[in-house]
């Protein structure tokens, strides 16, 4: 039987989603500049390399080694290893300060005092997340929901209730602004989703606690519900954010 859990650093690479394109748009929209942007907790550069379609310059920070070595290259990038709450970055030189998928990770008050530090007049902060995987077949949909509250759900930290609740309870001491409703939309196979469930925190604790049972047979009666392993089917994760502009 295949070992889908059984992954190395590229699988965040390879299987983590991309963002929607409407997304970086609207950012570089409402930054007060497209001089710098600072993609902060930027694992293998999902955001990161959309935010150089607008951005005269990128730097994406991510405190693991592995992330920065398998993050998507581009001229306009510049990533360098830093942890959240001591950044790399130039006194009031950022017009866009981004946190995808990570600010649950962050001592919160020493990154926004880092923000405050680099940012330039009027920039805009943005903590982004996406929430549980939805499915469009609803057995599938149904053991999925299933696996992430009961089988995993033990497993993960405490930071991924802020996830879950879309950010809505972080503290966030910016000028908020309104968020356009947005999702990222797939189409995967079944070594997608497999490959994506691999990356979870949750999965590496309880391969780390020798649960893999239980993660081995979630695998088998989710591929048999899946059928054909080439069968593609539609898969979504809506985006929640937290945006404002630093004060």
């Amino acid at each position: 039987m295949t070992n889908w859990f059984d992954r190395n650093g590229r699988a965040y690479a390879r299987f983590r989603p991309d963002y929607p394109p409407d997304l970086s748009d609207w950012l570089a929209q409402i930054a007060p500049s497209t001089r710098q942007a600072v993609d902060v907790g930027c694992g293998s550069g999902q955001l990161t390399a959309q935010l150089a379609r607008h951005f005269a310059g990128v730097i994406g920070l991510d405190p693991s080694g592995d992330q920065i070595e398998n993050a998507t290259s581009h001229p306009r990038i510049g990533y360098i290893c830093s942890s959240a709450e001591a950044l790399p970055v130039a006194d009031h030189s950022t017009d866009l300060i981004t946190a995808a998928q990570a600010a649950h990770w962050f001592d919160r008050p020493a990154f926004y005092a880092e923000a405050r530090r680099i940012a330039a007049p009027n920039a805009v902060i943005a903590l982004i997340s996406y929430g549980v995987l939805q499915i469009d077949d609803p057995e599938l949909a149904q053991r999925f929901a299933r696996f992430y509250r009961d089988d995993i759900g033990p497993f993960w930290p405490p930071e991924r209730k802020l996830v879950d609740e879309g950010y809505a309870g972080i503290d966030f001491p910016f000028a908020e602004i309104p968020t356009p409703d947005l999702s990222i939309r797939l189409t995967w196979r079944l070594a997608d989703v497999m490959g994506y469930l691999a990356t979870w925190s949750a999965v590496r604790r309880a391969i780390e606690a020798d649960q893999q049972l239980v993660l081995d047979s979630f695998a088998a009666e989710f591929s048999a519900l899946w059928g054909d392993p080439e069968q593609a089917r539609q898969v979504a994760w809506p985006i929640k954010m937290r945006v404002g502009h630093v004060i």
